[in-house]
């Protein structure tokens, strides 16, 4: 456990990133669970370098930094996951964040307090709603509302629902009405939005035009020419070649995909 400790000293930030990451996890826990998982990864990969190093009759001496080689490597990837999660979470709140907002924005202008509207949006469905409920569940426990949304800011891992929070924590601690401040950054954010939109348009009209062109025209034309080069040259297309042509397909279309997924706006589109 000291070595745990020591491990855990070097990631200062890694308390509050399983917090927003809504992991179950005491930093201790998550680093030595990860440690365990990694030294047994790490040692399954070195047997297998023990095979290549036997058949190309180099030293075994070469295991031991290969082992501390595999074994940081596959660590630092088991510490990326927290921030995986976080990013993935940040996209799913930001999906549903104006609408969240709106619905709570329509609760107060009916003349609901804003306890009784943060119990009611808490109640409907998406992951921003169930942040909603901790916060709900915060104040329950004896915080104050203000004490509750500074938590809740703290650990939020989208930043447009942080600033609602925070417009609506600033009008509480000022003791304005809080509905204008509430729908003031709604239409900033949306205007953001209708921003992000217009630009993952512009993108993704380029990046349509090279997907046509590598996966799509290339592919067509190269198996088309090879086929008629193939007959001047009566060079047959052998299945190996074929199946090399097609795994190549496969992993360019999966790239444009992933890059196609990757550059999509975090909004509701």
């Amino acid at each position: 456990m000291g070595f745990v400790n020591r491990v855990v000293s070097f990631f200062p930030a890694l308390k509050s990133e399983l917090r927003i990451a809504h992991l179950p996890y005491t930093p201790i826990q998550y680093v030595n669970k990860n440690l365990k998982s990694t030294a047994l990864q790490a040692f399954v990969f070195t047997i297998f370098f023990f095979f290549v190093l036997q058949k190309a009759k180099l030293p075994f001496l070469l295991l031991l930094p290969i082992f501390i080689i595999l074994f940081i490597l596959i660590f630092e990837y088991s510490l990326l996951r927290v921030k995986a999660k976080i990013r993935q979470r940040e996209r799913e709140i930001d999906k549903e964040v104006t609408f969240v907002g709106r619905y709570l924005l329509v609760k107060l202008y009916s003349g609901r307090p804003l306890l009784n509207a943060l119990i009611e949006t808490a109640s409907s469905r998406g992951i921003t709603s169930k942040y909603l409920k901790e916060i709900v569940d915060d104040i329950n426990t004896g915080n104050t509302i203000e004490e509750a949304l500074s938590n809740a800011m703290i650990y939020s891992p989208s930043d447009k629902l942080r600033r609602i929070l925070f417009h609506i924590n600033n009008a509480l601690q000022l003791g304005i009405d809080v509905t204008k401040p509430l729908e003031s950054v709604l239409e900033e954010i949306t205007r953001g939005e209708e921003l992000e939109i217009k630009k993952y348009g512009k993108k993704l009209n380029t990046l349509v035009i090279f997907y046509m062109l590598a996966a799509v025209i290339l592919p067509s034309l190269g198996v088309a020419m090879l086929i008629v080069i193939s007959s001047f040259i009566h060079f047959t297309l052998s299945l190996k070649v074929l199946s090399v042509l097609v795994f190549f397909i496969v992993v360019l279309q999966f790239i444009f995909i992933t890059l196609f997924k990757s550059i999509r706006p975090m909004v509701n589109l």
